[in-house]
């Protein structure tokens, strides 16, 4: 994400180079980069480390692609039948004997969760690739089947053929305090397995990066290539997954960013079944609750979500809800904004029945709703 004046911006930790037929190197990177550094204990983490390290590999991704045509970078309108008499030259249309082919290669990294060869990652770092192929800390090079990845929470899940690898636990994201201690590995910059600590920053920061925004904030070092790799507590239990950092140059300034181990879970484990995530949807256009509307109704405070709109056709509709409702609950968990609603909603599976409270004109009253199916661009 490019800004004016040098300001922040978000990045994946996936480093990528293109390679253009004849044409030699051309630098292609893309940043988005995790970064976690926790403070050390008497005697460091050798021990830790060791243990550990094994288990987080080093993925590189290879994905062949045609390079624009002259044509695709002209405006509509160009007069190409004019350019064409007077010049005597024929711009290539785009077709694939016309386009050169380029070879783009990025490289991040990943940790096993199977002695069988599983592998997590972040979608970015294998979306569209041709072929994956992971290096591990032995020094063998395998391909890997992508079995199935999130785009809206940045998770993938891959597969090698090998046997009795080293594996790492996932820990308990929901009980992490700020202040904790984590150790960060990955594959800075590609150089291979690198080891930082610091400590939490913050909990449950929204990026604005996906509807399921939750992440850890660590000030651990993290860099490109680092994407996909694990955050471990000093127990060397996974507590997250490295994805993003805020840089204005790529590079990291302490802030990290990493998806709760809990929730990378429940994604592995829907993935693991057909190699997609299911989710739950409700059919409504939502907003906080504004303090007007707070002092129109009455109401003791902006928590619930409001809706603005029943969309027409939808699993709401068809159980009664109405625009201006306030959704207070989901089967009795209380609904903290819309980004509690879509989760609330999204963690069912299409077809289960929930019950929504809600306060409609002051009144409070309770609807079920059976939930359709969430595509990854719909609302909740």
């Amino acid at each position: 994400m490019h800004r004016t004046r040098r300001l922040p911006k978000l990045a994946p930790a996936l480093a990528l180079t293109a390679l253009v037929a004849g044409t030699g190197v051309a630098g292609l990177t893309q940043a988005m980069n995790p970064a976690f550094a926790a403070a050390p204990v008497e005697g460091g983490y050798v021990s830790l480390v060791e243990e550990v390290s094994p288990a987080v590999v080093t993925i590189e991704v290879t994905k062949t692609q045609g390079a624009q045509s002259a044509r695709s970078q002209l405006p509509e309108d160009f007069p190409f039948e004019e350019f064409e008499r007077r010049f005597g030259f024929r711009l290539p249309n785009g077709d694939e004997d016309d386009a050169p082919r380029r070879e783009a290669r990025g490289a991040g990294t990943g940790f096993i969760i199977s002695g069988d060869g599983r592998i997590v990652t972040n979608a970015h770092v294998i979306e569209d690739a041709d072929r994956v192929e992971v290096t591990l800390t032995d020094g063998r090079s395998l391909e890997a089947e992508v079995i199935g990845m999130d785009r809206a929470t940045d998770v993938a899940l891959i597969q090698i053929e090998a046997d009795a690898l080293p594996t790492l636990a996932f820990g308990t994201s929901g009980a992490l305090k700020v202040g904790q201690n984590v150790i960060a590995v990955g594959n800075p910059f590609g150089l291979g397995n690198s080891v930082t600590t610091g400590i939490i920053s913050a909990l449950g920061r929204d990026l604005r990066a996906g509807p399921f925004d939750d992440f850890i904030q660590t000030d651990a070092a993290i860099n490109r290539g680092n994407s996909g790799g694990p955050l471990l507590n000093p127990e060397g239990e996974v507590i997250g997954m490295n994805t993003a950092i805020i840089s204005p140059t790529g590079g990291s300034i302490g802030l990290g960013f990493a998806v709760p181990s809990e929730m990378v879970q429940e994604i592995v484990a829907d993935l693991s079944d057909d190699g997609t995530v299911s989710r739950g949807w409700l059919g409504v256009q939502i907003a906080p609750v504004s303090a007007d509307v707070v002092a129109a109704l009455g109401l003791e405070d902006g928590s619930g979500t409001l809706v603005e709109t029943v969309m027409s056709g939808t699993p709401a509709e068809d159980a009664g809800l109405r625009d201006g409702d306030i959704i207070t609950h989901v089967n009795g968990e209380a609904v903290d904004g819309p980004r509690g609603l879509t989760r609330a909603i999204a963690g069912d599976q299409p077809g289960a029945d929930v019950s929504i409270e809600l306060i409609r004109r002051g009144q409070s009253m309770t609807l079920d709703v059976t939930l359709g199916e969430r595509s990854v661009d719909e609302p909740a």
